[in-house]
């Protein structure tokens, strides 16, 4: 019996998939890889002789009926999904059948979407003493959100929101974000398709333009949602610096500067 292994392909770029997930995709004897969201390119560091399959078109039980199958047949497989496998990424429904048919199961962390947006916008999503709180969301679409996390409940902390799968709802969005209180000067970001090699595109707006920039650019899917009061901190000079990199603040590889008295 093989192990199935769940490796994060990260968001686009064939070379941001880690060390340990390229090792096991040259190791795998087949590899299940999600077409709709992970390039092709991804595939390059699997062996000659490879059995690849593009799971697009499969259903749940097709899925995990495929893992089965070829755990049974090779001692390495790989699930290859978008990002990393324990953001929406089906994992639990896909690994419990396979724990129930003891099959081992392994997961290789990946590159967030989220992550590789704030870097695509060159952005930072924590601030000292403006926001140090990052809340990954989506809105709800076909698949409900429980009540307590609509994203009125949580734009009310005003803290750094990712927001995935809810470009196609961009001005539901926005009006959570105003009933919760976001000025229309607050900044936005839309990412699409972050690290795609020449695929990748940036906007920036407010509340007030975002979702137009979105339509007039043709963006309604693949794009990540980005609204936090770090947006364009770079710019800002009226900022707290962190305390970690003062010449006062001591730690165990530093010793802290006496303020002279």
């Amino acid at each position: 019996m093989g192990k199935v292994w769940f490796v994060g392909a990260g968001p686009g770029a064939a070379d941001l998939i880690t060390v340990r997930g390229s090792r096991l995709l040259g190791e795998a004897g087949a590899v299940l890889y999600a077409g709709s969201l992970v390039s092709r390119a991804a595939l390059q560091w699997t062996p000659p002789g490879c059995d690849i399959a593009d799971s697009k078109g499969m259903d749940l039980a097709e899925i995990t009926g495929w893992l089965m199958d070829r755990a049974r047949r090779h001692e390495t497989v790989v699930r290859l999904q978008t990002g990393d496998p324990a953001l929406y990424g089906a994992l639990a429904e896909m690994a419990g059948p396979l724990d129930r048919a003891g099959i081992p199961v392994g997961i290789v962390p990946g590159v967030s979407s989220a992550m590789a947006s704030a870097a695509a916008a060159g952005e930072t999503l924590t601030l000292p003493e403006v926001t140090q709180t990052v809340i990954l969301t989506r809105v709800e679409g076909r698949t409900p959100m429980p009540e307590r996390e609509s994203l009125d409940a949580l734009a009310l902390h005003h803290c750094s929101l990712c927001i995935f799968l809810s470009i196609a709802h961009i001005d539901a969005v926005i009006d959570a974000l105003r009933r919760a209180g976001w000025p229309d000067s607050a900044p936005m970001v839309v990412v699409e398709k972050a690290t795609w090699p020449g695929e990748e595109r940036v906007l920036r707006g407010t509340l007030v333009d975002i979702a137009e920039q979105c339509r007039a650019a043709g963006i309604d899917r693949q794009a990540m949602i980005l609204a936090s009061p770090a947006l364009g901190a770079r710019a800002r000079t009226d900022i707290e610096m962190s305390r970690l990199y003062a010449p006062e603040f001591g730690h165990g590889f530093r010793r802290a500067e006496r303020t002279p008295t």
